[in-house]
């Protein structure tokens, strides 16, 4: 794998507005595969699909009261986007120049971006194929834009791309909803969404990363899609993926499984000490175990293709948390490491 053995990373998005010390925090805790965190909180541009929308090549968007919509020239909000979006790459070579190894940097995928933004007079994108193929193509070119700059700023670093598509589930069953509410936009079939999943995985040059936070995790996609890893949360997905994630180890994918709560837990007492214990981490890698027992793989190579995260993004924790959250996932992977079984 591109990473080594018994390491951890993040989903993405963290809280505050601060990206130099978000940084500091994930190339602290996560020494071995840190990212460019997201933060949210910034506001518009900021957000997952502004932030991929701003990434376009030769589209623009603007925002809307109803969300972000396809426009002919460049506005005021893309730009914000493309902004933040340099801020943050100053902000990487400032602080992660000198890095060396895996780097992870994360973008909305194609199909939750077309299920989000609106065509300029109508529904979303995701209605007209037409559209879909161009944020595709945009998507792709601004993936091989993002990569390029991650290398020129960072040049020890090798990049790994996550493609979050939160919508793809949605997208493939045919759920997402018309702009009037009363009707469902056309269902995308595997080969059609593969297509533009492996367009957009190929762009880049470098390992990707399928993340989905959802129950129906498009694994299969994943496959044949041509990505390294898929990244989900394993105590949503339960053993209903068992057959599928099987299939993906075999094909010799790795699984980032989301073990560590993303914010704290509403029993936890307000002076939940700030540091790990080995029992709390021991006790959070058991899932992960469970898993490697009921797809029979051999132990001992867990630690290589199991990558512990948060269950899914930080936005909504506190910062103290956050922080937390991140030394208990990479304190999870290691008792991984050290004892698989």
């Amino acid at each position: 794998m591109p990473w080594g053995a018994g390491v951890a990373t993040g989903i993405g998005s963290m809280p505050g507005e601060d990206i130099v010390e978000a940084l500091r925090v994930v190339l602290g805790e996560l020494p071995d595969l840190p990212y460019l965190p997201e933060l949210p909180a910034r506001g518009p541009g900021a957000d997952l699909v502004g932030r991929t929308a701003g990434a376009l090549v030769d589209l623009h968007v603007d925002l809307q009261p109803s969300g972000w919509r396809l426009v002919d020239r460049p506005g005021r909000d893309v730009r914000r986007a493309r902004d933040l979006a340099e801020r943050d790459l100053d902000a990487l070579q400032e602080v992660a120049g000198d890095h060396r190894g895996p780097l992870k940097v994360q973008i909305g995928g194609p199909w939750t971006l077309a299920a989000s933004v609106e065509l300029p007079r109508g529904d979303r994108a995701l209605s007209d194929r037409g559209a879909c193929r161009d944020l595709t193509e945009s998507l792709a070119e601004g993936v091989r834009l993002l990569v390029g700059e991650v290398r020129r700023r960072v040049p020890g670093a090798h990049p790994v791309l996550q493609l979050d598509e939160p919508s793809l589930p949605a997208v493939l069953a045919g759920r997402i909803p018309t702009a009037s509410g009363y009707g469902t936009l056309r269902v995308i079939d595997e080969p059609e969404a593969r297509a533009a999943l492996a367009l957009v995985t190929s762009a880049g040059g470098v390992p990707v990363v399928l993340h989905c936070c959802a129950l129906d995790v498009p694994v299969g996609l994943a496959v044949g899609a041509g990505m390294r890893a898929v990244s989900f949360d394993a105590g949503l997905v339960g053993a209903r993926l068992d057959d599928q994630l099987g299939a993906a180890v075999d094909a010799g994918l790795a699984l980032f499984c989301g073990l560590v709560p993303a914010t704290a837990p509403a029993t936890a007492p307000a002076n939940t000490p700030a540091t790990a214990s080995p029992a709390g981490a021991d006790r959070l890698a058991a899932p992960a175990r469970a898993l490697w027992r009921r797809l029979g793989f051999a132990p001992e190579s867990l630690p290589e293709r199991i990558v512990v995260t948060p269950t899914c993004g930080q936005a909504g924790a506190s910062p103290d948390y956050a922080r937390r959250a991140l030394r208990l996932a990479r304190e999870t992977a290691g008792v991984l490491a050290e004892s698989p079984e």
